[in-house]
């Protein structure tokens, strides 16, 4: 019997709107608290929540960054006249298997999609989760939860986000029977999914929700079996946003004539449009050229971007970003042809974009934002390792 078991759940696209308005595991997680999404999708979320940093420190806000110098891709952007034709090479089961074959070669561990990525502009590019950010060193040098738990000398579980949700559930339920962990930290990644396709379903979210509880329940059971302590917080970095429209902005850059790579370069995420002004002459002419979009998004003044976690010196992220109002997503951008259900990285003050905290145990008052469950997680570690003594 352990004196006391840690489980920290992470169910990706859990929003608080949503745990609201469905008293989502009330009973046996009374303590719950809305929490304030970081900038951003989970590739910006998942390295805030392993680290306690924003991504003006551990440099991770979309998947792809204009960077010609370092670009590991140029290959690829060289290959490309000859990838014909065009629209064979942007299909999306052609894409999946050839980011496949790309992560293999380049023996990248962490998440890897080319998603809609034009093959002419990749060779420019580069691309932020190149290695596993759940193991240690994983975000080096930025310390994240792995290196945190060896350092302490606990025994922990870190979930393989390759896995299936059921088999993390399964996996984690066996670990608190056998009582071979102190620490868990489970990631479960297929509600995101669920919502993308299904926002608008509340038969199907209903019952992704079920599998939840039923899964939160499973742990609860054995945990407090076989711990005369059992903790257990469930927590998200986003909720999701139906769909409420869509602007194409890359055929409005491209009428000014423009020619990305030598006066401007730009990322089309879902949510936002990321450029580089690389001649003084190109910024007024894209900002004249998004003038008609002035209804359905803004620029990111630098105040903003400082608050939201996003500024940094090197500009890394992009000279402006252009951010599109809830619902609003860019089509067609680097991430789709089409747009999806539902959809995150928006505003994080809107109320679809609001993450959720729920636990059986009393929440601090300073956890209010996404990066403050790494600052948790490593008190309750300390807790632990003093348990032992």
């Amino acid at each position: 019997m352990k004196k006391r078991i840690e489980v920290f759940l992470f169910i990706d696209a859990l929003g608080w709107e949503l745990v609201r308005e469905t008293h989502f595991m009330e009973r046996e997680l009374p303590e719950r608290r809305k929490i304030r999404m970081q900038f951003g999708y989970s590739c910006t979320a998942i390295p805030t929540i392993l680290s306690g940093k924003t991504p003006s420190v551990h440099g991770h806000l979309g998947l792809f960054c204009y960077d010609p110098v370092h670009s590991p891709f140029k290959l690829l952007g060289l290959a490309h006249p000859l990838l014909r034709p065009r629209s064979f090479w942007n299909r999306g089961r052609v894409r999946n298997v050839l980011s496949k074959v790309v992560k293999k070669l380049y023996g990248y561990t962490g998440y890897f999609q080319l998603y809609r990525m034009p093959l002419d502009r990749i060779g420019k590019m580069d691309y932020c989760e190149k290695k596993n950010l759940f193991v240690s060193k994983g975000m080096a040098p930025v310390e994240n939860l792995c290196d945190v738990l060896e350092k302490e000398g606990l025994d922990f579980h870190i979930s393989d986000w390759h896995l299936k949700d059921a088999e993390n559930f399964a996996i984690g339920k066996r670990l608190l029977e056998e009582e071979k962990c102190e620490f868990l930290f489970l990631y479960t990644a297929g509600f995101d999914a669920l919502e993308h396709a299904h926002v608008d379903d509340r038969k199907m979210i209903h019952s992704g929700l079920d599998f939840y509880a039923d899964g939160i329940r499973g742990l609860i059971g054995a945990g407090t079996a076989h711990a005369d302590e059992f903790r257990i917080t469930v927590f998200s970095d986003h909720g999701m946003t139906p769909l409420a429209g869509t602007v194409d902005l890359e055929a409005a850059v491209r009428k000014t004539g423009l020619v990305f790579g030598r006066d401007y370069a730009a990322c089309y995420d879902s949510t936002m449009f990321r450029v580089h002004f690389l001649k003084p002459e190109s910024e007024p002419l894209i900002r004249e050229a998004l003038v008609p979009f002035a209804s359905a998004g803004r620029w990111l003044s630098r105040e903003e971007e400082r608050g939201y976690g996003i500024e940094r010196e090197d500009r890394k992220f992009g000279d402006a970003i252009f951010l599109l109002n809830p619902g609003v997503q860019i089509v067609p951008s680097d991430m789709c042809a089409k747009p999806l259900n539902g959809m995150h990285g928006f505003d994080p003050d809107d109320p679809d974009s609001s993450a959720a905290i729920l636990s059986n145990v009393p929440i601090p008052d300073d956890v209010n934002q996404v990066a403050d469950y790494f600052g948790l997680m490593r008190r309750r570690i300390a807790e632990l390792r003093e348990l032992r003594r």
